[in-house]
C-alpha cells in the first residue's frame, strides 16, 4: 500500500466512533456497598467498508483487547446508584490494498486506549437497598439514567493517523428501562454521543505541517436486549443495537462519506463459578453496516465480586 492510498485507508478508519455497545442489563440493580474487579478480553475480526469512490479494497482489522474495570454500587439521595471506571489496552493491525498496487500494506497498532467512567442511578423501581432487604425485592419495572465519559487519556501522537487514543471528549447520556417478567427480562436504551474538537489531527508531518482540527457530529444509539434466568447468577440474553449520526469534518470541511447507521446482533451469557467468581462470554457480528467496521467480536470477562464497605 502506497503512501496515498495508506493515506485514505487511515482518514476513513479514524471516522469510526463510539455507539457499538451490547451491554445486557446494565441498569439492573445491585445492593449498595457491591463492588466488583472485572478482567475481560476480546477478539475483533472483520472488514472494514470505505466510500466506493475511495480505491482501498480487501481492508480487513484484528484487534485483541484487554480491560480492567473496577465497580461500586452506593446509596444516591435513596436510589440505587453505580460507579464504573475502565482502562482499556489494544494491539491491532490493519491490511489492505490499493487499486492497482502490487502487494498488500499492513499498520500495526498498540498501546493504552481512553479511559471510561460511566456512573449510574435508578430513577424508578429500585431504591438503594442493603443485602437483607435485597434478598426480599423482586424486581418489575426499572426506569435508570447514566452518563459515560471517555477521557482523552490513550496514548496519542498527532503526527499519526491511526492512534490509540482519540486526543477528545465524549460523553454519553442514556435512559434505560429495565423490566422483569417471570425469569425474562426486557431492557431498552436510548443515548447520544457527544464530542469535542480534536485540535491536533494528523498534524505536522510530511503529509501536512500544519494543524489540522477534527469534529464530529453526534451519533444517536439504541439497544435491546432480551434475556432468561436459568438460576439465580446464570442467565443468558440476545442483544441488538442500532447507530446513526457521525459525520466528521476537517478544518471545516465536512466528510459527506462519513456518514454512520449501522447494527449489530449477538447474545451474551453469564455463568457463576463460585460465590464471588462469574464467567460472561459474548459473541457479536454485524447486522447492518452501512460504513465502517463490519466484524465479529469474541470477548470473554472474569468478575469477583463482594459485598461491604472498604476498610
Amino acid at each position: 500500500m502506497g503512501p496515498t492510498g495508506l493515506l485514505f485507508a487511515l482518514l476513513l478508519l479514524c471516522d469510526l466512533c463510539c455507539g457499538q455497545d451490547l451491554t445486557p442489563r446494565a441498569y439492573v440493580i445491585t445492593p449498595i456497598h457491591t463492588n466488583a474487579v472485572i478482567l475481560t478480553y476480546g477478539y475483533f475480526n472483520g472488514t472494514v467498508l470505505f466510500d466506493p469512490t475511495i480505491p482501498v479494497t480487501n481492508v480487513t482489522s484484528e484487534t485483541n483487547l484487554s480491560a480492567l474495570s473496577v465497580f461500586h454500587t452506593f446509596n444516591f439521595f435513596g436510589r440505587s446508584a453505580s460507579f464504573t471506571a475502565t482502562l482499556p489496552y489494544s494491539v491491532g493491525r490493519l491490511r489492505g490494498m490499493v487499486t492497482g498496487a502490487p502487494t498488500e500494506g499492513e499498520i500495526r497498532r498498540s498501546g493504552l486506549l481512553d479511559a471510561t467512567f460511566r456512573a449510574s442511578v435508578n430513577l424508578k423501581g429500585g431504591r438503594a437497598m442493603d443485602v437483607k432487604e435485597y434478598a426480599r425485592w423482586r424486581q418489575k419495572t426499572l426506569l435508570g439514567a447514566s452518563l459515560t465519559l471517555v477521557t482523552p487519556t490513550g496514548q496519542y501522537d498527532p503526527t499519526r493517523l491511526i492512534n490509540q487514543g482519540s486526543n477528545r471528549w465524549a460523553f454519553k447520556p442514556e435512559i434505560g428501562l429495565s423490566r422483569r417478567v417471570g425469569h425474562w427480562i426486557f431492557d431498552a436504551y436510548g443515548a447520544a454521543w457527544f464530542f469535542t474538537e480534536n485540535p491536533e489531527f494528523f498534524s505536522h508531518n510530511a503529509f501536512s505541517p500544519g494543524t489540522n482540527s477534527r469534529t464530529e457530529s453526534p451519533v444517536g444509539a439504541g439497544e435491546s436486549h432480551i434475556s432468561y434466568d436459568f438460576k439465580p447468577r446464570l442467565w443468558t440474553s440476545l442483544d441488538i443495537n442500532f447507530w446513526t449520526g457521525g459525520q466528521t469534518s476537517i478544518n471545516g470541511v465536512k466528510n459527506v462519506a462519513s456518514l454512520q447507521k449501522s447494527s449489530r446482533i449477538g447474545g451474551t451469557i453469564s455463568v457463576p463459578v463460585s460465590t464471588h467468581q462469574a464467567l460472561k462470554f459474548s459473541y457479536s457480528n454485524g447486522a447492518y453496516v452501512r460504513y465502517g467496521g463490519d466484524y465479529q467480536n469474541v470477548s470473554v470477562a472474569w468478575q469477583y465480586s463482594w459485598h461491604g464497605r472498604p476498610n
